[in-house]
């Protein structure tokens, strides 16, 4: 594969290199795309949960938490990532 990446990208590149952050130039595109990967997973993760919070409302389903009630929640050592609040 051959990329071109501009000489604003391919400068930043040189100097992860030779900063010390990277052994070479394919390190720092593999770990740009790897991190866009990750970003990408989460906003689609986001993007899921508010379409199921969208239909989950439609249907009814509320809660009577207030919002320091789902930030205590949230800030809880104990916190669980499916708690019903």
């Amino acid at each position: 594969m051959n990329v071109s990446l501009g000489k604003n990208l391919e400068d930043f590149v040189a100097e992860q290199v030779e900063n010390g952050d990277f052994n070479n130039q394919s390190e720092v595109v593999r770990d740009a795309l790897r991190r866009e990967k990750e970003r990408l997973a989460q906003i689609e993760y986001i993007r899921f949960e508010v379409e199921k919070g969208l239909a989950s409302a439609k249907a009814g389903n509320f809660s009577d938490a207030t919002l320091e009630d789902i930030k205590r929640e949230a800030l809880s050592p104990n916190a669980s990532p499916n708690s019903k609040l």
